[in-house]
């Protein structure tokens, strides 16, 4: 409302969007917003943003974990839409002070699937360093990034974009072993950006006003599948047992065979690979709605599988990257995770980036996270957005005589 670049069909188109969204009313955003100074903000409004996550979230995986700042031996920092210097990696060094020879790595541009590629780049590390201690940092800042002008695919990120970020610790310490959360059995990245429909659905540009602002295309749902589709066939074989892959073959050559027996040209249905059956449990990006719910139908996924992910999506909204760490932490908190179980990991990004990994729980978890003041309530009787009943009456107003009440 207080955007000066907003007529009727933008208003109508955001309401669509934010009704339809999955998105609740208990979400963050930086503190610039409820200033009104979103179209003006400063370099030290986005650093600000950052510090105050980083010292909150680090300091309490430090107390929670015992481990001395000085114990870290490696640093992966990721936030896509800000880059300042000195870097936000080194920020970190200088607030904690870290050892000098600590390894870091500050990734930039890599989006809502930049998780997993810090995830990687520390599995590398561990393959060439002993008894090591990584840190990965995962946030995004939003405080630069509000669009103020009226292209629909840019405003679009206005609505689904929230505040959030995590740190992960990780080590090769074999001594550690009965401490750890979590064991990585394997990882996978799939980056379509040689594709230019893939590459140009997802990016930073100007609108014709030179506002800035981040472009979701039309063809970005296509890009996403058509990378899951990808992604989802290299680690298939690395996760399910070989019982199923055969099941799955066998189906589907007998389903080719009687199709061209078939004189009238009748198909069967086409065959589904179980993923249930080498996989309990599903993190999935709360990239938005149709995100979900399109992994959902492509996975075969019950609404029990795809509960974590949308109850993200509602309390905590996008949060880019640290996402798939929300969803995690709603498994944790509702005690589904027991020792042995075997967990899912599946992210989208900008580039097109489709990255998936599979966790095995080590021990029964139910310690406290972020979802601790609020899991009780979930999930709701209903996820219905008020909006539409607040504001629904700007779909019935006349374009030539609509003025936005103050």
């Amino acid at each position: 409302m207080r955007s000066k670049q907003l007529g009727l069909n933008e208003y109508k188109f955001l309401l669509k969007a934010i009704v339809s969204s999955g998105i609740g009313e208990q979400t963050y955003a930086p503190r610039i917003m409820f200033k009104g100074q979103e179209e003006n903000p400063t370099l030290q409004d986005s650093v600000s943003e950052m510090e105050e996550f980083f010292h909150d979230s680090i300091e309490k995986l430090l107390a929670r974990s015992g481990i001395s700042p000085r114990e870290i031996d490696l640093l992966v920092v990721n936030v896509s839409m800000l880059s300042s210097v000195p870097s936000l990696a080194a920020r970190i060094i200088n607030h904690y002070k870290l050892r000098e020879d600590v390894k870091v790595f500050n990734l930039s541009g890599m989006g809502c699937s930049a998780s997993l590629i810090s995830v990687d780049i520390v599995q590398n590390v561990f393959k060439s360093c002993k008894n090591v201690y990584a840190l990965a940092v995962t946030s995004e800042s939003l405080s630069p990034n509000w669009y103020a002008g009226n292209d629909r695919s840019m405003i679009l990120a206005n609505c689904l974009f929230r505040s959030g970020g995590c740190a992960i610790l990780l080590t090769n310490k074999r001594a550690l072993k009965h401490r750890a959360m979590f064991k990585l059995k394997c990882l996978v990245r799939t980056h379509h950006g040689a594709r230019d429909e893939s590459y140009e659905c997802c990016l930073q540009r100007e609108d014709e006003q030179r506002r800035l602002g981040f472009h979701l295309g039309k063809s970005l749902p296509k890009a996403a599948t058509r990378a899951l589709v990808d992604n989802l066939r290299e680690i298939t074989p690395k996760i399910l047992p070989v019982r199923e892959l055969l099941r799955f073959m066998v189906v589907s050559l007998v389903r080719k065979y009687w199709s061209h027996r078939s004189a009238k040209g009748v198909v069967s249905p086409k065959p589904v690979i179980n993923f249930k059956t080498g996989v309990d449990h599903f993190c999935i990006h709360t990239g938005g709605k149709a995100v979900i719910d399109g992994i959902g139908v492509n996975l075969d996924l019950t609404e029990y599988d795809l509960e974590p992910a949308r109850m993200t999506l509602h309390r905590f909204g996008n949060t880019s990257a640290s996402s798939l760490w929300y969803v995690l932490g709603y498994m944790e908190a509702k005690k589904r995770l027991k020792r042995g179980d075997r967990v899912l990991m599946m992210s989208f990004g900008a580039g097109f980036k489709c990255n998936s990994c599979l966790w095995e729980v080590v021990r029964d978890l139910d310690a406290d996270n972020a979802w601790k003041d609020c899991i009780d309530s979930y999930p709701p009787k209903s996820l219905a957005n008020p909006f539409m009943e607040k504001y629904g009456w700007i779909n019935n107003e006349d374009p030539s005589t609509f003025v936005m009440p103050s």
